[in-house]
């Protein structure tokens, strides 16, 4: 039997309502990681019994009637661990090729909806005795920066807070309707604030940039996905950046645009400026849930690194000054108009807003250990879907920067040549020489 509910309601945020109204393209809006484990078996229920400890794992999101407010996050009372994490053996060859076509095999399989939003793949049998854990969420239960606080719930060392070993029971109609009048005197009051932040939101849109060049980037995709995965090392990143008075983020974005140009030219395409939809994070952001926001920056895409580099750090902090997320409300609600009125597939089909999405996230800066083995290896999975074809996540671990590549194959036949270029570009000296021949890349 259920605990009496008797707390705070647990409203969904309009964040959380703008990740569930865009989940209408060819792919689901789902996250993820990869984490690569020094061992050769792993136990399930271990594994269940660490993840079961965040309680919006346990929970979905409950629809209220009309007047009722927006949805709630409520325990499920029927949740079963056993459907949440599934072991498989890693197919042939068992090395990260074949690691990753799995992951993108789980990332683009949508999430059943009558249950948490979130599952967990153990994989047997990679090359060197080692075991992969392939973690998927909804991106309503968190966005990337959300999702390495679920992702730090399965090291060793973490404290695990005692679970709550029955389910507490839904918020009676009543509590709904006394919350959401509530809330409705809260907004009420908070009229004048929610004006302003309306006007900086407006004003933070009008600097956007407005269109992007078209060329092959932009495309309807289908329902696949290929990852592969680039590496560098930090330190050098760092170094390189700070050279030019630039971020790791600006030396990213750099060998981002650099290497789509290269493709573009060897598709015998051309184009100025590309435009980049960058991760914009409010500091201490480390709960679950949806708090960063995005912000498009509009980039050269040809010339030295060495001119590029500070041109392009200058437009971030410009960018960052502004992109103070009071946008992201008003596109919330542009994004839910759009679902209601079945018009967001139509929409993100034929955007012209931005050419791509580079995600970049600071994960643990030390080797770290789960279920007593070394983690050796961090791989971030991220979705884009609507007209753009490729997208990259990045994500920092124990000194080396793993950058997963997102492409839809059937739009990027030749996506060797941008992971080859990246390659290339992230390996390049501090004053932007790129290298004659680089390593191959993982795939």
């Amino acid at each position: 039997m259920d605990v009496a509910h008797t707390g705070p309601v647990e409203r969904a945020s309009a964040a959380d309502l703008g990740q569930l109204a865009s989940d209408a393209g060819s792919v689901p809006n789902q996250v993820g990681a990869v984490l690569v484990i020094d061992t050769r078996d792993l136990a399930a229920a271990e594994i269940a019994e660490r993840l079961a400890a965040v309680p919006r794992l346990r929970q979905r999101l409950m629809p209220v009637p009309l007047g009722g407010g927006p949805p709630v996050w409520v325990d499920d009372p029927h949740v079963d661990l056993a459907q949440h994490v599934v072991v498989v053996d890693c197919p042939e060859p068992r090395d990260e090729t074949a690691l990753l076509a799995l992951a993108a095999d789980r990332l683009t399989t949508p999430l059943p909806r009558d249950r948490p939003l979130w599952a967990v793949t153990i994989v047997h049998g990679l090359d060197g005795g080692r075991t992969a854990l392939i973690v998927v969420f909804h991106h309503v239960i968190a966005d990337g920066i959300g999702g390495l606080a679920v992702l730090a719930r399965l090291l060793d060392g973490v404290p695990v807070p005692p679970g709550r070993p029955v389910p507490v029971a839904a918020p009676s109609w009543r509590a709904l309707r006394k919350d959401a009048a509530d809330r409705r005197r809260a907004a009420v009051r908070g009229l004048p604030a929610a004006i302003s932040r309306g006007r900086d939101g407006i004003r933070e849109l009008a600097r956007r940039p407005t269109v992007a060049e078209p060329c092959s980037l932009n495309r309807p995709t289908g329902p696949h996905r290929r990852i592969v995965t680039v590496r560098a090392d930090l330190a050098t990143l760092k170094r390189r950046g700070a050279a030019y008075g630039a971020s790791v983020n600006d030396v990213l974005l750099a060998a981002t645009t650099a290497a789509l140009a290269r493709l573009l030219d060897h598709r015998g395409e051309h184009v100025d400026r590309l435009v980049v939809s960058m991760l914009v994070a409010p500091q201490a952001h480390t709960a679950i849930g949806n708090q960063a926001g995005v912000a498009p920056v509009d980039l050269p895409a040809h010339g030295p690194a060495r001119d590029r580099l500070p041109a392009i750090a200058a437009i971030t902090r410009e960018v960052k000054r502004h992109a103070r997320g009071t946008s992201a409300p008003l596109l919330g609600i542009g994004l839910r108009v759009l679902a209601r009125l079945r018009l967001l597939r139509w929409f993100m089909d034929r955007q012209r807003m931005v050419h791509t999405f580079l995600t970049n996230l600071r994960g643990p800066d030390r080797q770290v250990a789960v279920c007593g083995a070394p983690a050796t290896g961090l791989i971030p999975l991220s979705l884009a879907t609507g007209n753009v074809t490729v997208a990259f996540a990045a994500l920092s671990y124990a000194g080396t920067m793993t950058v997963s590549v997102v492409a839809d194959p059937l739009h990027h036949p030749d996506l060797d040549v941008l992971v080859t270029a990246l390659h290339e570009e992230l390996a390049a000296s501090p004053d932007g020489r790129v290298p004659d021949a680089a390593a191959t890349p993982s795939s």
